[in-house]
């Protein structure tokens, strides 16, 4: 199969309370990147000059559309906090999301639903505003690396696509979750006598429990948040045990084959985001090596893009 889909339509809701000439004059605009693992906004003020950031739990919309709400607004008052700004009413803000979990129809119409009192909200992929961020709003291709993974390209021509982001644990290739989760699975098999035990298998077993009754509770109430926690410890791994650098260099050739069906001329800019895009460059195939620059900006920013773009047009 082909693991290739279009992103899903921006998601748009101005408030029926507000005309066009009040949205083009609200205080503040925010930029929320929400993943998996955390959030983290951008404010800036009506012109887009940011002023302040802030950081919040996950928002990704599998762990809940109320919740992503509360990750973000907590992210929010903190960015006022740390600007020294009152921070005024929802209603006084527009805000533009790159969201993981947006490609679920069903997700996205209920987080749109909870709009705490946004003036205007624009949500999308968070691949997208990850796009938008690492190249400016400019062509290119962005994969990023963090909980969870997904690529997307921005043609010349304006037309986007994206590989991956299906969703942990059938995709999400090379990100921190599918690390943890072939980490456990060395783990179960010199558990079972099928691999033999080395001090991988042994730091992944200390942090599951220490003891084969404790990696079963710890996999019954496992989730992508926490198969990523064991990412640090590959990583860890890698230098001195073979088991652990294969694993790491498999996500590399991931990464490569994210890379080719994105832009197979090999022409366009491409950039590596996310919290593993530094360490996993170093796992690139050579040609890739080559190829990967560092963003330009990051996906809160994108977001932020993202917005000032729609208040443009409208």
């Amino acid at each position: 199969m082909n693991n290739l889909h279009t992103p899903q339509a921006t998601l748009v809701t101005p408030s029926q309370t507000k005309s066009v000439e009040q949205a083009r004059k609200l205080s503040y605009l925010i930029g929320v990147d929400g993943g998996g693992t955390g959030t983290r906004v951008v404010l800036a003020d009506g012109n887009g000059t940011e002023l302040a950031r802030g950081a919040g739990g996950p928002s990704g919309l599998v762990h809940g559309r109320q919740k992503a709400w509360d990750s973000i607004l907590v992210a929010i008052r903190q960015a006022f906090q740390d600007a020294n700004l009152a921070m005024p009413e929802l209603s006084a803000m527009a805000i533009g999301c790159g969201l993981a979990g947006v490609n679920n129809v069903q997700w996205a119409a209920e987080f749109i639903a909870l709009n705490p009192g946004f003036a205007v909200l624009k949500a999308e992929t968070d691949a997208y505003t990850t796009l938008l961020g690492a190249h400016l709003g400019q062509p290119g291709v962005v994969i990023a690396l963090g909980t969870g993974s997904v690529g997307e390209v921005l043609q010349a021509d304006g037309q986007r696509r994206e590989v991956g982001g299906w969703g942990f644990p059938v995709s999400d290739e090379a990100s921190g979750a599918w690390l943890g989760l072939h980490a456990v699975n060395h783990l179960q098999r010199t558990l079972d006598g099928r691999a033999t035990a080395n001090p991988f298998s042994a730091a992944v077993l200390a942090h599951c429990g220490g003891n084969k009754d404790a990696v079963f509770a710890w996999l019954a109430s496992a989730n992508q948040t926490r198969y990523a926690e064991l990412a640090p410890i590959v990583i860890r791994c890698a230098a001195e045990v073979d088991v652990a650098r294969n694993i790491i260099l498999a996500a590399g050739r991931e990464v490569q084959a994210m890379a080719h069906a994105l832009d197979t001329s090999g022409q366009l800019p491409i950039a590596l985001c996310g919290g593993l895009a530094a360490v996993m460059t170093h796992y690139l195939p050579l040609e890739l090596q080559q190829r990967a620059q560092k963003p330009q900006g990051d996906s809160a920013s994108g977001a932020l893009i993202l917005i000032q773009h729609y208040l443009q047009k409208i």
